[in-house]
């Protein structure tokens, strides 16, 4: 027993097990990142982002990761269907087929656009906006017990906000050059 300890002290249980890290470089509390060859650290993150979008998809219950997407971009502003193509970086038929789909089930509604009358506007109904808040709650929960099983994770969930951010300049960029 330390000096400064008493034998009344509570005891602080040990914490929860963490299971085995996928590979070598992959750092916990007692392993931290090491200076990892910088092209494996490169490849681990891009297989990460992989299998975290797979992830993040089965959270999203019965609609996949597009149609999540366009519903996202809508309820951030975007109303036509090709501004939504671009900015997602997806093609015209996907986003169509994904609005078509949308419609169907009653999460995205078709409105008129003044002075164009072959465009059309979209707009969350309130069944898309009750599905969206819920399943981004389901993921949101998802990637915080991921992140909780980092060596840091408000620095690991800032991380990923910085990389959302940094992802919507480099696409504006392209856009901006016709890529």
């Amino acid at each position: 027993m330390s000096p400064s300890a008493s034998p009344n002290a509570t005891r602080v249980p040990p914490p929860k097990s963490v299971p085995e890290p996928a590979g070598p470089s992959s750092p916990t509390p007692d392993r931290p990142v090491t200076a990892p060859d910088p092209a494996r650290a490169r490849c681990e993150a891009v297989r990460a982002l992989a299998r975290a979008s797979r992830l993040l998809e089965r959270a999203s219950g019965e609609v996949n990761l597009a149609h999540y997407r366009v519903l996202a971009a809508i309820a951030s502003g975007d109303e036509r269907a090709s501004r939504i193509a671009t900015k997602l970086a997806l093609g015209k038929p996907t986003v169509s087929a994904s609005v078509e789909w949308l419609c169907k089930r009653g999460f995205l509604a078709r409105g008129g656009v003044a002075g164009d009358q072959r465009a059309a506007s979209l707009q969350l109904t309130a069944e898309g906006t009750r599905w969206l808040t819920a399943v981004e709650a389901a993921m949101a929960t998802w990637l915080e017990e991921v992140c909780a099983r980092t060596p840091g994770p408000d620095q690991t969930m800032q991380a990923l906000v910085w990389m959302g951010e940094a992802i919507e300049q480099v696409a504006a960029e392209q856009f901006a050059e016709g890529r």
